[in-house]
């Protein structure tokens, strides 16, 4: 067997051991084609590693570039390394002004169910919290701050309370009285469960009246009909009494 063969063998045989959670580790279904970012990789001093740095820095390198809208990847198409474009993109990208932060707390003030569904309104102000917190970093503050936190799920029941449609004045008025006041998530399940029962409830009463109705109604067509058997026995005998004169 020649040298360049041994090389080569040992070189696959060496890749083939990496481990799973090895930063130069490929799945066989990482490939060129899927759209993922990943994390950057750093240069190995091993020849044989180095050459899977290249094989790794290619496919984050190609799902980076096919990510990204068609003005942003004419920018950046010669670029050689994953690390040099994604370091590109947070510079140019990763940046959240006081403007952003405004725009999404006035929306999350501003937002009401209007007709949604509870389920669908919980969930879309939930997501704004959780977009909100991420930007001020609010995990930061709040581990380090119990008091904070209970402020801040505190604002957040609020908030969503505010925005209920007023079919649910009377359990947001039995929340508010509570004491102590549940947290937004307990909050949710409480009116989940009173919306339910509700719901539950109006649709025994509509069975009931449509049941009552058509029982109204047969009666009445009994009572009509016997009316009429009744009016049509008077007139046969009115007909026969004349007859007879």
């Amino acid at each position: 067997m020649s040298d360049d063969s041994s090389v080569s063998s040992g070189s696959i045989t060496k890749i083939s051991k990496l481990e799973f959670n090895d930063p130069l580790y490929l799945h066989p279904s990482d490939t060129f084609g899927a759209s993922l970012i990943t994390q950057k990789y750093e240069y190995e001093d091993d020849e044989v590693l180095l050459g899977q740095w290249d094989r790794c820095n290619f496919v984050v390198l190609t799902w980076i570039l096919m990510s990204l809208s068609e003005d942003v990847y004419n920018g950046q198409k010669i670029s050689k390394t994953a690390e040099f474009v994604w370091n590109e993109l947070k510079e140019t990208y990763d940046k959240i002004d006081a403007s952003v932060t405004f725009n999404l707390y006035q929306k999350i003030n501003s937002c009401s169910q209007s007709g949604q569904s509870l389920s669908d309104y919980y969930h879309n102000l939930n997501a704004m919290w959780r977009q909100f917190d991420d930007m001020v970093k609010i995990d930061d503050i709040v581990s380090a701050n119990k008091s904070f936190q209970e402020h801040s799920q505190f604002l957040k029941l609020m908030q969503f309370l505010m925005g209920l449609d007023d079919v649910y004045v009377p359990i947001r008025s039995q929340i508010l009285t509570s004491d102590p006041v549940p947290s937004v998530k307990t909050a949710f399940s409480i009116i989940s469960r009173d919306e339910s029962h509700r719901l539950h409830s109006a649709s025994s009463s509509n069975v009931n009246k449509i049941h009552s109705s058509a029982f109204n109604s047969k009666t009445a067509n009994f009572v009509n009909g016997s009316n009429s058997t009744n009016n049509k026995k008077k007139n046969t005998k009115s007909t026969s009494e004349m007859h007879k004169l």
